[in-house]
């Protein structure tokens, strides 16, 4: 028996968030078709200029802004930036750090804080466990 195998493809929104850039922004023929695994491996390994181009200039969709900012999402929607950015607009507003960036930061840092001290505890019961 032979198994035929069909071609795994995704729609545009799916690849745009595999790709880190932001769907609108992506050329027309990107946002209207299918991108199959083989399309997206190969936009992944070699760039077209304009993936190039998305990933340095944006517009970046939020989960990149917010990592740019060393943010969570919430924490943008928190602070009012719901639209995507540019890298020069992200930019800008490290550059004017307002109170709620510095604040958002400060929570991001607790946050990684607490999972790395989470993370070792349950690594020291495991640990502990062993040895019973």
């Amino acid at each position: 028996m032979t198994s035929h195998q069909t071609t795994q493809t995704m729609k545009p929104a799916t690849a745009a968030k595999k790709l880190g850039v932001y769907l609108e922004a992506t050329p027309a023929e990107f946002q209207e078709g299918v991108v199959s695994r083989a399309e997206l491996n190969a936009l992944q390994s070699d760039p077209p200029q304009w993936l190039q181009e998305l990933r340095r200039n944006g517009p970046h969709p939020r989960p990149v802004v917010a990592s740019k900012l060393g943010i969570s999402i919430a924490g943008l929607a928190r602070g009012g930036v719901t639209e995507p950015l540019t890298t020069e607009q992200i930019d800008a507003l490290k550059q004017e750090s307002p109170e709620w960036l510095q604040k958002e930061r400060a929570t991001q840092a607790e946050v990684r804080k607490e999972a790395v001290r989470i993370k070792e505890r349950n690594a020291a019961r495991a640990e502990q466990a062993d040895r019973d």
